[in-house]
C-alpha cells in the first residue's frame, strides 16, 4: 500500500454493490487501499480472489476484514485491527444490509423480529460502526462518509409507484413478496445520515445518502426476478459509490443523491 493511497472501509463488500464499489475503486487510476469488509472471512477471502482476477493490472490493493454489524464486539476488533494496521481511514461507506421479510413470509421468524432484525441491521449497526471508527475517521485530511439508501423514496412509495395493483379486500392478503422492514429501516438510516451530517459539520466530514438504484442483487433472493423488473446490474451502483468519493457529489453534501440529481424524500 502507497504513503499516497487512501483507505477505504466497506462493510458488506464480499457481494452485490458493496462487491462492485470495491472494484470499481481497483480499477481507478487515483490511488487506494481498500477494506473489505465481510462478515465472513471466507467469503471475504472468495471475493478477494474473484476481483484480482477481475483485476489484474490494479495498482490499488485490497484486503478483507471481517465485520458483524450485529456484534458490538466484532465491530471493536475490526476497529482495532485498522487502528494497528493500516493506522488510518480516509472513507467510511456503509453499505452492508440485509432483509428479513421473506424470512417471515416462510414462517422462519416472527413478524416482530423481521422488523427489529432489520433495524438492528441496518440502522443500529451502522451507527455503532461509526461512532467507533471516527477518531480514525477524523485524522484523514479529506474524510468522507457514506451511507447506502435504498428502498427508502417516500415519495416513490406512494401509491402510483407499486408495480402490481391492490390487493383484494380481506384479511390475511396472499403475499408472496415483501419487503416493508427493509424500506422502513433504510428510511430511518436516512434520518441517521442527516444527524451524522449536523454533528460533523464542524470535523470537515463530507456525509451523504447514496440511492444506487433499482439494481440486480442477492438481497432478498432473487435477483433475476429484479432483473425481469428491470434492475440494472450492481456494477451501476458501485461506480456511482466511487464517484461520489472522488468528488463528483462534493455540491450535495448532507444529501441522498443518486444518479442525475437529489432524492426528495
Amino acid at each position: 500500500m502507497s504513503s499516497l493511497s487512501q483507505v477505504v472501509l466497506i462493510t458488506g463488500a464480499n457481494s452485490g454493490i458493496g462487491y462492485e464499489a470495491v472494484k470499481a475503486f481497483l480499477k481507478s487510476p487515483n490511488p487506494y487501499h481498500i477494506l473489505l469488509g465481510s462478515r465472513s472471512p471466507e467469503k471475504g477471502s472468495a471475493a478477494i480472489s474473484s476481483l484480482q482476477e477481475e483485476c489484474p493490472e490494479t495498482t490499488n490493493t485490497v484486503e478483507t476484514i471481517e465485520i458483524d454489524l450485529t456484534s458490538d464486539d466484532s465491530i471493536t476488533k475490526a476497529y482495532e485491527r485498522v487502528s494497528s494496521s493500516p493506522g488510518r481511514l480516509d472513507v467510511l461507506v456503509n453499505n452492508a444490509g440485509a432483509t428479513f421479510d421473506l424470512a417471515h413470509l416462510s414462517n422462519e421468524c416472527t413478524l416482530r423480529s423481521s422488523f427489529t432484525c432489520a433495524y438492528n441491521t441496518n440502522v443500529a449497526g451502522p451507527h455503532v460502526l461509526t461512532s467507533t471508527f471516527m477518531p480514525l475517521l477524523l485524522t484523514s485530511p479529506s474524510p468522507r462518509l457514506i451511507f447506502i439508501s435504498g428502498l427508502s423514496h417516500i415519495t416513490q412509495a406512494s401509491e402510483s409507484y407499486f408495480p402490481t395493483p391492490p390487493q383484494p379486500a380481506g384479511w390475511p392478503k396472499a403475499i408472496d413478496f415483501e419487503t416493508i422492514g427493509y424500506r422502513c429501516s433504510k428510511t430511518a438510516l436516512n434520518m441517521l445520515m442527516l444527524d451524522w451530517n449536523h454533528k460533523l459539520k464542524a470535523d470537515g466530514v463530507k456525509v451523504w445518502g447514496v440511492m444506487p438504484g433499482f439494481l440486480a442483487t442477492n438481497l432478498g433472493g432473487r435477483p433475476e426476478w429484479v432483473k425481469e423488473m428491470g434492475g440494472g446490474h450492481a456494477s451501476i451502483g458501485g461506480e456511482f459509490v466511487r464517484d461520489v468519493v472522488e468528488g463528483e457529489r462534493d455540491g450535495d453534501v448532507g444529501r441522498i443523491v443518486k444518479r442525475g440529481g437529489g432524492v426528495p424524500w
